[in-house]
């Protein structure tokens, strides 16, 4: 049986719940179930409404559990739950994932092998095993947003050339540098954590882990994806209802637009994304009517998505890192790990484009 009771555990695991009572309970049971690292589990619930938090407290006492009289957002509770942290590395984990194997223990592993590349993530399958290649991306640029605006990022979604963001025809199933690791299953120093802030609150749901990622880039770290931590993740549980989601998905992304492009490319930028989304309203218009079994899901979101531009196009609105330590929560001599150093790595001419 894996031990967790350590007192010195190096890893503290974040765990955001809103209103996913039954994932959150097999997440945290397949993570012990299948962790050997000594490790701490630290859970925030966004006022969820389904019993989570009671839930949780029932069946795991030992964890340290928050719970929010708001919904305050996906980056300001891992902020918050980070001031509690007080081990060497910050394991950010959904709870619509659950654990197979010892992908926890193979993740920090391989960070410790690879210390200078700074965060770290690993391959995503659906329950049936099937890839979820949403662990890893790469960043918005002028071509991908053409791409995605005009339809072939999806239609070519298997070729690089055409999906760049997706890194379309790779299985993620090689070691392989991206730019981008998704915060369902994110892997970071803290004190590099701490170095770069946390996450930029401004931004809600979605898009925070990207900001975060691209920002370290810009500090000379590479984030760096390894096939054998492989996890679960039913993407989308948290947010169920196509439309919303994708408004979220889209205000993210323009919000990314701004806060990392030079501001005379955000018009190009927000007009690609406005235009993919009256292709996309028209196309699901279309086959939602032609077949309506099959696209009249896709059809209602694409509808929803477009009549919410207005909203979307302006993003989360610039924020600043908010990040201010609660006094007493934080153990400054964790940040010392004699194994390995975390000073970023030297890459010429990798840094966020102007």
């Amino acid at each position: 049986m894996p031990k967790h009771s350590l007192a010195n555990p190096p890893l503290s695991v974040l765990i955001v719940s809103y209103n996913t009572r039954a994932m959150t309970l097999s997440a945290i049971r397949t993570l012990r179930l299948h962790t050997r690292t000594p490790i701490r589990v630290l859970v925030w619930d966004n006022a969820s409404t389904d019993g989570s938090a009671e839930a949780i407290t029932a069946a795991f006492p030992d964890i340290h559990l928050v719970r929010s009289p708001s919904n305050i957002g996906f980056a300001r509770a891992n902020n918050r739950l980070a001031e509690f942290a007080r081990t060497p590395w910050i394991l950010l984990l959904n709870p619509d994932t659950e654990l197979r194997t010892d992908a926890v223990d193979q993740l920090l592993s391989f960070a410790k092998t690879h210390p200078r590349h700074g965060i770290y993530g690993g391959r995503t399958i659906f329950a049936d095993a099937h890839l979820n290649p949403g662990s890893a991306w790469m960043r918005i640029t002028g071509w991908s947003s053409l791409c995605a605006a005009l339809g072939l990022s999806t239609l070519l979604r298997h070729t690089t050339l055409f999906n760049p963001e997706g890194i379309g025809g790779w299985a993620r199933n090689t070691m392989r540098e991206v730019d981008i690791v998704q915060g369902s299953f994110l892997l970071i120093r803290r004190a590099i954590w701490r170095d770069l802030g946390g996450f930029r609150e401004h931004y809600f749901m979605y898009g925070e882990e990207a900001d975060l990622c691209l920002r370290a880039i810009a500090r000379g770290y590479r984030p760096l994806i390894t096939p054998n931590a492989e996890i679960v993740h039913h993407a989308g549980a948290a947010s169920p209802d196509r439309g919303d989601r994708q408004i979220l998905l889209s205000r993210a992304r323009a919000t990314l637009i701004r806060d990392h492009w030079n501001v005379r490319h955000h018009d190009f930028g927000i007009g690609c994304m406005v235009t993919g989304s009256l292709v996309r309203r028209l196309a699901y218009g279309t086959l939602g009517q032609m077949a309506p079994a099959r696209f009249a899901t896709r059809a209602r979101a694409a509808a929803a998505v477009w009549h919410a531009r207005r909203e979307w196009r302006r993003g989360y609105g610039r924020g600043t890192t908010p990040l201010a330590p609660v006094a007493g929560t934080l153990d400054a001599a964790a940040d010392a790990d004699p194994e390995v150093s975390h000073r970023p790595m030297a890459i010429p001419g990798r840094s966020i484009p102007r």
